[in-house]
């Protein structure tokens, strides 16, 4: 008798280095989105410092990534894999909360930036029509189309909400397609970026009496501190490239792509970070960034002329990071599916081998926080919550990892001086996020929500460890075990071959 055998869908290897740097170029979009906040808090020259710090201090990390990425490089996923990998000989809660808190950090990109492009079109195209509950603050307008109870959706919320369904799209068709589309994006991109790095500086616009330092006034509660730590903890979503990590599986050299795309990220990061801030404050004034009027901004930079243009690329530049958003964030849901942490329906590929599942889910999750948040600062607090503990504890899985799993083939590994370096960015983090938990309330000019945010971020958390419960009762039909036997080594060999690089050694 004939048996019919069905191959399981699996990523494909279709990615370089270079892709991975590409799909990283959503971080200026992110930058852009928080720029005004920051510099309405803390200055020009204080937002400058302290976005340069932010992204200085993920360049260590992303290197512990590097690492990491190379010991598992058949697993989708990126930083949360690593925290699962590393915490479940101890316990197996710190997987399914690593990955919804690492996804919720990617996913609600979608509405975020989807709102903050429907607000710029809308200024620039569209200024008669409703804006509906204010995009950048805690205002309610009522001039809105319709009211949800909470949020009254304006033309801002329904642009959102239509780009949120055309980034899944492209996503839900396969990766080359996504990855293409975010080739064509991040070419203009680098308009807006040169407009708002160089411009300034090169047509005499740039004035250092533009530029404030608000860290030091009278009344910052520790002197200041307390107000940069908060920044630091909200930066970090903005400022870290580890979506080139999630990429591992697919890159065709799997460790020499991943380090690459990592690294090159990284320093980009660095430079955009410091730069924008200075550049962009300093040529058109605190008061035109701190309101997020990015189209005075051009008017002022390029001249009214061009202003169209340049709002087309930098839009275009926005649904590039919501295109690595929904890329990034999804595949995390797949890999923690496949290892068990999550329900099943998530860990399927569709025919395009993309997980179209967890794509379709990010979509549902993102329309709603339009429609029921529906303020970019709200949406990006409540997701925080999640996302610097998944880096917390993914760093400190690289330490845990070291210990329990000495012999592991690690095809990139780090000096051993590495250990105490992740020791202290694991306690810095910690300390992000209980100053940020605490008190990130008292970012952007005093946000006034913070019960509300708190509790949306901490829920996500609760039902990630019920969708863990569910796959291990429900759908594995095993009682629920708090620790895990964990291999020494491999199941296979991993086949890239070792590589060196600066300050790293092979074994």
């Amino acid at each position: 008798m004939a048996e019919a055998v069905v191959e399981e869908r699996q990523l494909l290897k279709t990615l370089r280095w270079y892709d991975g740097f590409v799909i990283c170029l959503a971080n200026p979009g992110f930058l852009l989105g928080s720029l005004g906040n920051s510099v309405l808090d803390m200055g020009g020259w204080g937002a400058m410092l302290i976005w340069g710090i932010t992204a200085l201090i993920i360049v260590p990390v992303t290197i512990i990534y590097s690492e990491l990425a190379a010991m598992f490089p058949h697993k989708s996923g990126g930083l949360s894999i690593y925290a699962n990998e590393g915490w479940r000989k101890y316990t197996t809660l710190v997987g399914p909360i690593a990955t919804f808190g690492y996804w919720i950090g990617w996913s609600v990109v979608l509405a975020f930036l989807g709102l903050f492009t429907g607000s710029i079109a809308q200024a620039a195209w569209f200024p008669g029509q409703p804006y509906g509950t204010s995009a950048f603050g805690g205002k309610t307008l009522d001039n809105g189309y319709f009211s949800t109870g909470t949020v009254h959706i304006g033309l801002q919320h329904l642009i959102g909400i239509g780009l949120i369904v055309a980034v899944w799209i492209f996503n839900v068709l396969g990766t080359r397609i996504a990855v293409s589309f975010a080739y064509l994006a991040g070419l203009l991109l680098m308009v807006p970026l040169f407009c708002f790095t160089l411009l300034p500086f090169l047509n005499g616009d740039f004035h250092s009496a533009n530029l404030t330092y608000k860290l030091n006034d009278p009344g910052l509660a520790w002197g200041g501190w307390q107000l940069a730590l908060v920044w630091i903890w909200l930066m970090i979503w903005s400022t870290a490239p580890e979506a080139a990590a999630t990429f591992a599986p697919e890159y065709k050299d799997t460790v020499r792509d991943t380090r690459k795309a990592l690294l090159s990220s990284a320093a980009f990061i660095v430079l955009i970070n410091t730069v924008v801030p200075l550049s962009l404050t300093g040529g058109v004034g605190e008061k035109t960034v701190s309101g997020f009027d990015y189209v005075g901004a051009l008017d002022k930079l390029v001249g009214s002329g061009a202003t169209n243009f340049f709002v087309v690329v930098m839009c275009f530049s926005f649904v590039l990071s919501m295109n690595t958003a929904t890329a990034d964030g999804s595949r995390a849901l797949y890999a923690i599916s496949k290892d068990g942490l999550t329900i099943k329906e998530l860990g399927v590929l569709n025919r395009f081998n993309v997980p179209g599942n967890a794509m379709s889910l990010d979509m549902v999750i993102n329309i709603l926080f339009v429609l029921f948040v529906g303020n970019i600062f709200g949406i990006l607090a409540a997701s925080n919550i999640g996302y610097v503990l998944a880096n917390a504890f993914a760093i400190s899985a690289f330490v845990l990892l070291r210990r329990d799993r000495p012999n592991w083939p690690r095809p990139i590994k780090l000096p051993s001086y590495w250990i105490p370096i992740a020791v202290v960015l694991f306690a810095a983090f910690i300390v992000f996020s209980v100053v940020g938990i605490g008190w990130f309330q008292i970012a952007a000019g005093g946000y006034g929500k913070g019960a509300q945010i708190k509790i949306i971020g901490f829920a996500v958390l609760a039902i990630s460890f019920l969708l863990f419960l569910f796959r291990r009762i429900v759908q594995d039909k095993e009682r629920p075990h708090w620790r895990e036997e964990t291999p020494t080594m491999p199941e296979e060999a991993p086949s890239p071959a070792v590589v060196g690089a600066p300050g790293v050694s092979a074994t």
